[in-house]
């Protein structure tokens, strides 16, 4: 695929800090893709130089084959949703998103039809005219998106988008970008692992200012699978040994005594059941040690893991 985004040999240096050391990769056209990392890794620094908010020390990002040194070349074809966006509290709604038009280059009646279209899509046209205090942190959400979708750009970075959100609101954010980026290329930034899987068809992960992985979501998951167990009583050295040598089982890591993960190479999604099998037997029937849950984990939350170096707590998100 062409590359609607271009990362190339990124460096960002801040006193005493390298924020972003040498990173390159491609966002392919048309695709929903999701930048991943801890905190710290370098996510909102690459945002703020695309954004042109910071210059870089070094290499460049392109995008639709534009440096974002010139980012005046882009209006119109290129937006960017920060995750702390805020509006005006005492002004309407619809004027604030009229102003957004008019610095994408619209003209004023332009502007307002722009405006009105992207509150009917996010299903808030009825608040056109309210200030933004009077609307709820989810409607504020869905407001910023509109400010991000105003006049139909190409590309569009959106970063941590549901923060914050309770389940129901982030749940109707994640589907306004499902269906409003089928035509477009969105680069989204989240630390929920299960939302970036859920959404993207690509995805690159950044971990103290480097790139350690980019590729599609089927290559990220294809066989990195990792299960938190919890025991009615103490693993035992002797049943640690016989989970290390079964096949599937790429390592063990106890996180109590009664608690351990265990990461899984499978060489396909389908070898899941047989590998939950073989690990409940083990457990149950050679070592007599009853799970009292066992929680699959994510196959992205897997690989994430495996190459920050975190560790499972079970939750969805990181």
């Amino acid at each position: 695929m062409d590359a609607a985004v271009s990362v190339r040999n990124l460096t960002k240096r801040f006193t005493g800090v390298t924020a972003l050391s040498e990173v390159s990769f491609d966002v392919p056209q048309g695709t929903l893709f999701g930048l991943l990392g801890p905190n710290g890794a370098g996510k909102t620094t690459l945002f703020s130089v695309a954004a042109g908010f910071l210059r870089p020390t070094g290499g460049t990002i392109e995008v639709l084959g534009i440096d974002v040194a010139e980012i005046s070349r882009l209006r119109g074809r290129f937006s960017m949703l920060p995750q702390d966006a805020a509006f005006q509290g005492g002004i309407p709604i619809i004027q604030q998103l009229d102003m957004f038009g008019r610095l994408n280059g619209f003209s004023a009646s332009e502007a307002r039809a722009q405006a009105i279209n992207a509150l009917e899509l996010v299903g808030l046209g009825e608040v056109a005219r309210k200030n933004a205090r009077a609307l709820s942190h989810g409607m504020m959400k869905r407001v910023a998106l509109c400010q991000a979708f105003l006049g139909n750009p190409e590309v569009i970075f959106l970063d941590e988008p549901t923060s914050g959100l309770d389940p129901e609101n982030a749940r109707s954010v994640r589907d306004l970008i499902r269906g409003l980026g089928k035509d477009r290329t969105v680069v989204l930034s989240s630390h929920n692992l299960q939302e970036i899987q859920d959404l993207c068809d690509h995805a690159a992960i950044l971990n103290l200012g480097r790139l350690e992985i980019c590729a599609s979501m089927a290559e990220l998951t294809s066989s990195n699978f990792l299960v938190r167990i919890v025991l009615g009583q103490p693993l035992t050295r002797e049943a640690e040994q016989s989970l290390l040598a079964l096949p599937v089982v790429a390592s063990l890591e106890k996180t109590a005594d009664t608690d351990l993960n265990l990461h899984l190479e499978l060489s396909s999604p389908d070898e899941k059941d047989a590998a939950l099998k073989a690990i409940n037997k083990t457990l149950v029937i050679d070592h007599d040690l009853v799970p009292r849950s066992m929680h699959e984990g994510a196959s992205l939350e897997a690989r994430f893991l495996e190459i920050t170096g975190g560790s499972f707590d079970g939750a969805s998100g990181t």
